[in-house]
Parts: structure tokens; C-alpha cells; sequence
């Protein structure tokens, strides 16, 4: 620690303000803001100081300490606004959509190309791995893990060509209506 005694906080600061100045500004739209969070910058470098450990990375520790502070300002100026009263999307009345679904869901699982098909039916409904997949048709994990991808990209657009889905904050399916009854479902 011999270097912290012999560091000169004020060239520090005469070297550095300006172009810290002009890092922080870049990121805070207020100028007065931008000069509050250099000095509070410059001030916890100096209360700091003990921590720095190589001389040598001095101007990337005080850019951290600028950028961290900044972060800082926005946690501390992020406007709160109260949750609602319900968080989740009460269930429809007329039963379980996703139930409503699974009929539908598995007539084009079944409509799948082979590869596919099987990708679809051993991980989500025999509830394999992918690398358990892959070892039993032969595939290598990102090969089964492609595959099992694919396959979910396959179902889903087949899905989205079918219907219009509302989902929930969680992505769960909370409503459904078919986009044109001449697209048959199953």
C-alpha cells in the first residue's frame, strides 16, 4: 500500500473530472445530476482508496465507481407504483383453456414431420431429457437439443397459424379464439 500515500487526490481529480464528466453525462440527461454523481464519485474513490489493489488500474476502478453510482442514482429515482390489486388473470369461467387445447395440440403434434414427432414426444410427453433423446435416436446433444428446438418452433407456428392466444404476465394461455374455422384444428 505505499502508492495510496503517495496518490494526489486533487491531480487525481484535475486529470480525470473532465473526462469522467463527460462519461457520466453521457448517461445522466441533467447536468447538475452529472455533476452530483462525480463528486460523489471522486468521494468514495477517496474513502475507497484503501481497497485499490494495483495502482496500474486506477482510472477502470474510479470508471467503475462512476458507473456503479449511476446505477445507484436510477434505483434511487425509479418511480414506484403500486401493484394491483390481483397479480394473475382470474381463470375462465368456462373451464380450463389449456384442457380445451390439448386435443388440438396433440392431433398437430401428430402432423409433425417423423423427426420432429418424436422429438415433441419423448421429451414433453415421456418427459426425456434431450441428451436422453439424443442417446436413443442416435443424435449428439446439440444435435438433439436442435432438434427438440425445431420441433417446439414447428408446433408453435403451426399453433399461432391455427389461433389468436391472450397470455398471461407468466406466459401460461389464459384465453384462445381459432382465426378462421376454415383453418381446421385437428
Amino acid at each position: 500500500m505505499p502508492f495510496m500515500t503517495s496518490l494526489d487526490i486533487d491531480a487525481l481529480w484535475k486529470d480525470m473530472s473532465p473526462c469522467l464528466k463527460r462519461y457520466i453525462s453521457g448517461r445522466v440527461s441533467d447536468s447538475s445530476i452529472a455533476e452530483d454523481i462525480l463528486q460523489e464519485t471522486f468521494l468514495k474513490a477517496h474513502s475507497q482508496i484503501d481497497t485499490l489493489r494495483d495502482i496500474h488500474s486506477l482510472q477502470s476502478w474510479i470508471y467503475r465507481i462512476a458507473r456503479n453510482t449511476i446505477i445507484d442514482h436510477y434505483r434511487s429515482t425509479k418511480p414506484m407504483s403500486e401493484l394491483p390489486e390481483v397479480l394473475v388473470a382470474p381463470p375462465p369461467e368456462d373451464g380450463d383453456v389449456v384442457d380445451e387445447l390439448i386435443p388440438c395440440v396433440q392431433s398437430m403434434v401428430h402432423k409433425l414431420p417423423e423427426k420432429y414427432r418424436l422429438a415433441i414426444i419423448l421429451t414433453e410427453y415421456e418427459g426425456m431429457t434431450q441428451k436422453e433423446m439424443g442417446e436413443k435416436l442416435g443424435l449428439s446433444l446439440s444435435g438433439a437439443k436442435s432438434r427438440a428446438q425445431r420441433a417446439r418452433e414447428k408446433l408453435k407456428t403451426m399453433l399461432i397459424q391455427c389461433c389468436h392466444f391472450e397470455l398471461d404476465g407468466h406466459g401460461g394461455v389464459i384465453s384462445y379464439e381459432r382465426r378462421a374455422p376454415s383453418i381446421p384444428c385437428h
